[in-house]
């Protein structure tokens, strides 16, 4: 039992990392006072972008480069259409979604004669990297052992950005376009390049996040490789109030969940209800937050 609740863990860190990116991501863009609903399609073109690059690059890290600025391209033309152009935000991010699904599977279809599915063999995967001093240790090294460079990178960025925002002069201009667009103004910022920047930032993290699943864990894409983990990146930071560290253990627990399911399921468990266990505990704990503010708010009447 121990070592079936060790793999569930170790793997849960490990998928993780997709889901911990984009809500890092989306999560300074809600703190610039933007909702970003299109993180799924940014993080299925970061999926793409990465195998191409780095199947025709032989590098990983420029796969992962290249995810992150295509994805912050369209993060930003998601942002302009919403700070130029006064578009709704959910319009616009349910759009962009559907938009780049369908250019994606328009790709895969004209050039590779692929109805969803791509594969490459000169595809260069991230490297596992493996600490010998923690190897050694029980329950510790196979949690934190043998994991990709972006799964370390993921977590020191997320212990990061609670500095980033709350003390750097970049982040507190950040929340307060996000806060207060008019006194934001009063004191001269700029609040559109300022949601613009945070916009592209979000892609830019939303991107590495797809290139985690294609080149990090699988070695190719499909059209069904982000499964829904936008929304849980989106659910994630909603649940962590916006803030990083809670964020981040939400984002553990939501990849632990995903583990579980795909370790039952290699159970000989039923695939359907077990697959629908992250998004019952997405509707669950959106109910008792839902709850708990309406309790507490009779109480204040």
């Amino acid at each position: 039992i121990m070592q079936f609740v060790e793999n569930i863990l170790a793997s849960g860190v490990l998928l993780t990392t997709p889901i911990l990116l984009a809500a890092i991501g989306g999560l300074i863009n809600r703190l610039g006072g933007i909702v970003n609903i299109g993180l799924e399609g940014k993080m299925l073109l970061g999926a793409i972008i990465a195998i191409i690059v780095s199947a025709n690059t032989n590098s990983w890290l420029l796969g992962l480069l290249a995810a992150g600025f295509a994805s912050s391209l369209a993060g930003f033309f998601f942002s302009v259409l919403i700070t130029r152009l006064n578009a709704n935000m959910i319009i616009v991010g349910f759009g962009l979604n559907i938009f780049i699904a369908g250019l994606v599977g328009f790709y895969l279809k004209w050039f590779h004669g692929s109805s969803g599915t791509l594969k490459i063999e000169n595809t260069v995967l991230l490297p596992k990297v493996s600490l010998p001093f923690i190897h050694e240790l029980p329950l510790i090294g196979t949690l934190f052992s043998n994991k990709d460079p972006l799964t370390w990178i993921s977590w020191i960025i997320a212990f990061s950005i609670p500095w980033i925002i709350f003390k750097t002069r970049l982040g507190m201009r950040i929340r307060c376009a996000g806060s207060d667009e008019n006194v934001a103004r009063s004191i001269g910022l700029n609040v559109n390049n300022l949601r613009d920047f945070s916009s592209a930032i979000a892609g830019f993290f939303a991107g590495l996040a797809g290139a985690h699943l294609s080149i990090g864990m699988l070695g190719l894409f499909s059209m069904g490789l982000i499964s829904g983990r936008g929304f849980i990146a989106l659910a994630a930071f909603y649940f962590g109030r916006n803030m990083p560290i809670r964020t981040s253990l939400v984002c553990l627990i939501f990849g632990i969940l995903d583990s579980m399911q795909i370790r039952l399921q290699g159970l000989g468990l039923p695939s359907e209800p077990v697959q629908a266990i992250p998004w019952i505990t997405v509707i669950g704990i959106l109910s008792f937050m839902g709850w708990s503010e309406q309790r507490k708010s009779q109480e204040l009447k």
